[in-house]
This record gives structure tokens, C-alpha cells and sequence, in this order.
């Protein structure tokens, strides 16, 4: 008997998706980075009951952009260098430059060559608060994915007691989208849900993104203030983002 994917369908769940919504997300985000695909209820079902050990690509990476984790993180089953596709369309092999990447250490690395944004990041902004009179700063460790000129970005639970998520479109040089957090229910805000925009300038290196970000106050003003991304590792197999799934210091 199959063992079920017990890390995906927690995944979902934390999202507070049903399957059906789960799978409308995934077509969504097939058609946001041009790769439609035919998700439905039914297979989200055979993927978490384990009947599906691993998807085919063009799921693989609907699965990615909805979830901001990496395949490798979501609980499918695969061999050293690749994945072992099994969908209801039949067997494909899909060689995975996730489980190739040696385990790096926290120091920081040379951003790739060809471009790519994709590993771990320190995500640092600013923030005044009107209600104590005083500046602070957000930290967190965050993971970044890429698919094609789009950027989805999410914290490490254990890197900050909020959780911040963002999903970015690259142009050139310039990055905008928009950016969510949510609070930590024992904090100051007391678990409030904060959301807006932000633009940033990657430098040439790839090493840094720096810019600003806009979002409303407690009272409905409009807020602004610094935001930098500061590139840490280019690996996001499990064991690196176990490193990094740790307190800001």
C-alpha cells in the first residue's frame, strides 16, 4: 500500500485550501507562467494519498509558484539527481537541479551566472510605528524560486514569529510585485495580516535587491520605507534550508 504524502497535503491544509481550491491555484498559476495544465480535484487527491509518487513537470512547477517550497520539500517520492514522474498521462523522467546542489555553507555565495535569483535570501526591511513612537526592522530568512521572469518568495517558519511572503516579476534590472506578512499572534500587532506593494534594483552581481516598499497603517495611512533582499545561498535542498530555518540574528 502507497504511503500517503503526508507533507503536501499538510502544505494545503496550512494554506486553508480544500482540494478543489488547491487545484484551481495550480491551473491559475499554469496560466500565470505559461504552462497550462489540467489539475483537478481527483489527482490532488491520488498525489496525497500516494497512488501518484511524483508529478510531472509542468505540475512540479504549478506546485512551486502556489506553495513558494520546492518540489524536493513537498513530500514526493525521488532517486538521487532526478525525479521519477508517474501521472495519470504516463512515466517521464525529470532531472531535478534541486537534489544536484551540494549543501552549502551559511556563508554567502556568488550569485549564479546566468541570472538565476533562485536559493536563499535575507529579506531586511524598515517599518516606523506610530503607536510606540519608534523605527524598527523586519528580518527573515526566505526561500526564492524562479519560473521564467516571476519570483515567488517565502519565509522560513523558524528564521521569524511572523511569516512573509511575496511574489515578484522580474524586468531587467527591476523587480516589482507585491508583499504579505502575517504577524506574530503574540506580538505587538497581535497576528494582523499587513499587505502591499514593493519595487526593488538587483544589482548586477545578483547578490542584492534594494528598494522600497508602500502598504496602509493601523490607522489607513499609507506607509512607506526601505526593503533590501541580500542573497545568502544558491541551494534550496532540504538539508540548506534546514540551516537557515532559524532565528535572524
Amino acid at each position: 500500500m502507497a504511503a500517503p504524502n503526508i507533507a503536501l497535503r499538510a502544505v494545503r491544509t496550512g494554506m486553508r485550501m480544500s482540494q478543489d481550491d488547491f487545484a484551481r491555484a495550480l491551473q491559475a498559476a499554469g496560466h500565470r507562467v505559461g504552462e497550462p495544465n489540467d489539475a483537478n480535484k481527483r489527482l490532488v487527491q491520488r498525489w496525497e494519498s500516494g497512488a501518484i509518487t511524483a508529478p510531472r513537470p509542468v505540475y512540479a512547477r504549478a506546485l512551486e509558484v502556489v506553495t513558494g517550497l520546492p518540489i524536493s520539500l513537498l513530500g514526493f517520492a525521488a532517486v538521487p539527481g532526478e525525479h521519477v514522474i508517474d501521472d495519470e498521462r504516463g512515466g517521464h523522467d525529470l532531472t531535478s537541479p534541486l537534489s544536484s546542489l551540494a549543501t552549502p555553507t551559511l556563508t554567502a555565495k556568488p550569485a549564479t551566472v546566468h541570472g538565476s535569483y533562485e536559493g536563499v535570501w535575507l529579506s531586511r526591511y524598515q517599518y516606523y510605528s506610530s503607536g510606540r513612537g519608534d523605527s524598527f526592522a523586519g528580518q527573515h530568512f526566505v526561500v526564492m524560486l524562479q519560473h521564467g521572469e516571476r519570483l515567488t518568495v517565502r519565509s522560513l517558519p523558524g528564521s521569524a514569529a511572523s511569516s512573509l511572503s511575496m511574489d515578484l516579476t522580474v524586468d531587467g534590472a527591476v523587480v516589482t510585485g507585491t508583499w504579505v506578512e502575517q504577524t506574530d499572534p503574540a506580538g505587538y500587532y497581535r497576528g494582523a495580516r499587513y499587505h502591499g506593494a514593493i519595487q526593488l534594483l538587483a544589482e548586477p552581481t545578483g547578490r542584492r535587491m534594494a528598494g522600497k516598499w508602500v502598504g496602509f497603517g493601523k490607522d489607513m495611512d499609507v506607509n512607506t520605507g526601505p526593503w533590501e533582499l541580500v542573497f545568502q545561498d544558491a541551494s534550496t535542498s532540504k538539508a540548506t534550508l534546514d540551516r537557515y530555518n532559524t532565528s535572524v540574528t
